[in-house]
């Protein structure tokens, strides 16, 4: 058994906006709220970065349209004792989608960390 950090992306809208930066501090603190209400503060919720098509440079992963934002923000947390990576996929999507129902979640990334040897 194995200890995995998991990257996670969350699709989240966030309604009747005029800017960027505050599309991205609303959805990161509705994404927190909702994750510290299930006691999970042990997720780290920051927005995520999109590569620009044109140069490559990341930017914020953030949209707005008609007053209505598309943030992209970036989850991660640590899953102790999983069998697999595909097994720390799994805990990790069922634990953080059962905070966050009806936001589009997708595993981007897991790496296994050193167990603690204490």
């Amino acid at each position: 058994m194995g200890n995995y950090l998991v990257a996670m992306e969350a699709a989240w809208l966030v309604r009747d906006v005029d800017a960027i930066d505050d599309a991205i501090g609303v959805a990161v603190s509705e994404a927190g709220k909702r994750l510290n209400s299930e006691d999970m503060d042990y997720v780290e919720v920051e927005v995520g970065a999109t590569g620009c098509p044109a140069c490559g440079e990341p930017f914020d992963s953030a949209f707005i349209a008609a007053d209505t934002a598309l943030v992209g923000l970036a989850l991660e947390m640590e899953v102790f004792n999983a069998d697999s990576e595909e097994h720390a996929s799994r805990i990790a999507k069922s634990e953080v989608g059962g905070a966050l129902r009806d936001v589009p979640l997708s595993v981007v990334d897991i790496v296994e960390t050193e167990a603690d040897d204490e």
